[in-house]
């Protein structure tokens, strides 16, 4: 067995504990549903759901309904604490609203990229391997449990209150959050479809004020999902706030910003265009362009 594949074996109990954690935590001062906390139930779904699609998955060496899995899994399991929680209110409703207009346009914008790719070059070199490619779609329940879990929270506790200021707030955020992240995406498919484009990096729009600004907007979402849960969170609850905090934490430090700097320092480093791109541009915070520094004489 190689080393690689001796690591996976560690993750996986990991990821498991770590979600069973937040499901006992999220579980308190909730409704039950056949003996078991429905939070908990949600959380036991999202990662049977991906275990399920690993299977053809894994069989067909195709990742090609990944992302689109995971979609369909914030869907199923938000739609699922609704029915099987307390009798549902305005929070309860608004935070399914949020999730499925969310959940439906990244799914379909990502299942296009993937179909019109041809693959995914992420998985290239996990996919052979059962465990690490097990391990990538059980990450995927993970980031599923974990993201979504104030709202599940709110949906499923026994504290019902009217939607209030605070509600307003969040709705304000995610709404802005939303925006930029659909707009950032919009543009860099129309720069990918333009041929001249070809080999280039973006840089125009929300890509002339941060190099990631998709990521931006995905943060300030869930931001906004956060806060419209507040108001009904209590006791060991406040633990599922870790949901924006996860998504910061995974965006900037795993998966999201630092893949893809390595990937375009690879491409394009070294070029005075990207330098000079990168020097005056946010990495991840929407702000307007740096000026570039002025050349002292003799220099």
């Amino acid at each position: 067995m190689e080393k690689t594949d001796r690591n996976a074996l560690v993750v996986f109990p990991i990821v498991v504990l770590v979600a069973a954690s937040v499901a006992v935590a999220g579980s308190r001062g909730g409704a039950t549903a056949f003996g078991v906390p429905v939070f908990a139930l949600c959380v036991a779904l999202a990662f049977v759901i991906q275990w399920l699609a690993f299977i053809p998955a894994f069989l067909l060496q195709n990742e090609g309904w990944f992302d689109l899995t995971g979609s369909v899994t914030y869907v199923t399991v938000t739609g699922v604490a609704v029915l099987l929680g307390p009798t549902p209110d305005a929070r309860s409703f608004v935070l399914l609203a949020l999730v499925v207009i969310w959940a439906a346009r990244l799914g379909t914008y990502l299942f296009r990229r993937i179909r019109k790719a041809g693959k995914d070059a992420r998985f290239d070199a996990i996919k052979p391997s059962f465990i690490r490619f097990l391990n990538t779609w059980t990450l995927q329940g993970l980031w599923v449990s974990l993201t979504l879990a104030a709202a599940l929270a709110a949906i499923t506790t026994s504290v019902r209150k009217e939607l209030g200021a605070v509600a307003l707030v969040g709705l304000v955020v995610w709404v802005a959050g939303f925006a930029v992240e659909a707009a950032a995406d919009v543009q860099k498919s129309r720069f990918r479809a333009d041929p001249a484009n070809k080999g280039a990096f973006i840089h125009a729009g929300l890509w002339s004020w941060s190099r990631h600004p998709n990521y931006f907007g995905e943060i300030v979402i869930w931001i906004g999902v956060a806060v419209v849960a507040l108001p009904v969170l209590q006791g060991w609850q406040y633990v599922t706030l870790i949901s924006p905090v996860f998504v910061i934490l995974l965006l900037t430090r795993v998966s999201g910003v630092p893949l893809l700097e390595k990937r375009a320092d690879e491409k394009w480093g070294g070029q005075d265009d990207y330098e000079a791109y990168k020097a005056r541009t946010s990495v991840l915070v929407l702000r307007p362009p740096r000026r570039a520094a002025k050349k002292g004489r003799g220099t």
